[in-house]
């Protein structure tokens, strides 16, 4: 709780003057933070700011290069993140953490797992406790299930639980909303109020503004590693944050400003039906269109977007691209027609973290940079590798950089780097702005605007609906495997769309 010394309330946590480098960037210099216990501090700033670099650190995932940092009144070390959770500090990651071959209740307790007197794990005890910490925040999950077996909102809800399991006295909240529906965004601020009537000190760390208005107390803000401000949240306007975060104009374009009404076909897709979740799915995509895809989750939009990819079975159904019947079998297929597939887990369907960027970004062409004696031309790859960089403004201190060393947003415009040199004729984005900042988000938006003015037809799944709104010529609402209606833009409300992706119309 507080410590006090000659009558003043001491903060919970005090972070001075700490600076971090990795090989070519300035992650972090002389950043400085308070946390009280009781409040939520929203932490905020781009893609690259310094954010998780600094929230790392705290966790014992990084080790500082200069600075201090007081917990309780005392200068500590964390030295690990076995070492962080014994002090009280426990860390909800961005990136999902989760062993997949392992239950529910053995990720959530691993390393403290129940044990008998001759040291066998009690396997009833610990999913009867899981059962308990469930029941306790509103989760209705199988402690036994399998983690691979779980959808992303799933697992981040059990990243939740796994992290609140831990007692802690700081917990630091990085992006948990960003697969979670609406019920389970206020389950969670539901726990978060309770923790802060228990004197729990929360790091808050969200691109999406209405979240923090919501629930935060106070905001800091950062920028290129550097602290910039801390504002108390009461009575804020939310603008003049996003423009210190940013340091620039953000792209707010409201509609995409190409004719959504050309009469070009490029993909239909009719009565399209799967075993497990879609039912009868028809539509069309036309030239220079982005046709938003809404719903709630489980809805069927992403399952849509995979049957059209190749990368699941229809058991009924057709498709037809520019008028012709195609067969999908496969991703393989699907790329060879021109169809490149943004998928919501970036990290394990859309890129591989441990390769540098150019090489992620050449992976669906990399015949191209063959001659035909199978060597590889690397200095052609360097150039195209370099034009992507500069043309999607990719913060990387070179194209060598491996993936993972990246930020979110970053990562994000290297998928999509990789599909535009394939020159696709149909982009499938699946929550293209998921974990990214609003400047990121701002330039995402802008080339797909200009990618559609090109001609290109894009289908785009989100589920912020200010974002469907903004970017769709015409919206598909999904609910339960089927579409329930079809919105042109101007029509097009969230009360609308939310009526029929809840069945009330």
């Amino acid at each position: 709780m507080h410590t006090k010394r000659g009558g003043k309330v001491e903060p919970i946590l005090k972070i001075e003057n700490v600076s971090k480098s990795f090989p070519g960037v300035k992650a972090l210099s002389n950043v400085h933070l308070t946390l009280h216990a009781g409040e939520v501090l929203a932490l905020v700033g781009e893609n690259g700011a310094g954010k998780s670099t600094l929230m790392k650190i705290l966790s014992g995932i990084y080790k500082k290069d200069e600075g201090s940092i007081q917990y309780l009144g005392k200068e500590i070390e964390v030295l690990s993140p076995k070492h962080a959770q014994k002090l009280g500090i426990s860390i909800i990651h961005q990136e999902l953490n989760l062993m997949k071959d392992l239950t529910i209740a053995q990720n959530i307790f691993i390393g403290r797992e129940p044990k008998s007197a001759n040291l066998f794990v009690k396997d009833k005890k610990l999913n009867q406790d899981t059962k308990e910490l469930f029941e306790r925040l509103g989760i209705q999950l199988d402690p036994k299930m399998k983690v691979q077996h779980l959808s992303v909102a799933k697992q981040q809800m059990v990243e939740i639980a796994k992290a609140l399991s831990l007692d802690a006295k700081i917990i630091v909240m990085d992006e948990p909303t960003t697969a979670l529906t609406d019920a389970e965004i206020d389950a969670l601020f539901n726990i978060i109020e309770d923790l802060k009537r228990k004197g729990v000190g929360i790091i808050y760390i969200s691109h999406r503004m209405d979240e923090l208005k919501r629930i935060s107390d106070r905001v800091m803000i950062m920028r290129d590693g550097c602290y910039i401000d801390t504002l108390e949240m009461k009575g804020i306007d939310m603008n003049h944050v996003i423009k210190l975060m940013v340091g620039r104009e953000v792209y707010i374009e409201s509609k995409p400003q190409t004719d959504s009404n050309t009469e070009e076909k490029i993909l239909e897709v009719r009565n399209i039906s799967t075993k497990s979740h879609l039912k009868n799915v028809s539509f069309e995509l036309h030239k220079g269109e982005i046709l938003g895809f809404s719903g709630l989750m489980g809805a069927g939009r992403t399952e849509i977007a995979r049957v059209i990819f190749g990368a699941d079975k229809c058991s009924e159904g057709e498709i037809y691209m520019h008028g012709k019947k195609v067969k999908i079998k496969s991703p393989s297929d699907a790329v060879k027609l021109g169809i490149g597939y943004l998928s919501e887990d970036r990290k394990q369907y859309g890129l591989l973290v441990n390769m540098d960027v150019k090489s992620n970004m050449v992976l669906p062409t990399i015949r191209n940079f063959q001659s035909k004696l199978g060597f590889i031309n690397n200095h052609k790859i360097k150039s195209i590798s370099k034009d992507f960089v500069k043309r999607l403004n990719i913060k990387t201190p070179s194209i060598d950089q491996e993936i993972r060393l990246l930020s979110g947003g970053n990562q994000q415009k290297v998928v999509i780097a990789k599909w535009l040199y394939r020159n696709c004729d149909i982009l499938i984005f699946d929550e293209p702005t998921r974990g990214i900042d609003v400047g990121a988000k701002g330039e995402i938006y802008k080339l797909l605007d200009e990618l559609a003015s090109e001609g290109k037809a894009i289908i785009m799944i989100s589920s912020e609906l200010p974002e469907i709104l903004r970017m769709s010529h015409r919206i598909m609402v999904m609910a339960e495997g089927e579409i329930r209606a079809v919105i042109n833009a101007e029509e097009a409300t969230q009360e609308l769309i939310m009526s029929y992706a809840t069945n009330l119309t």
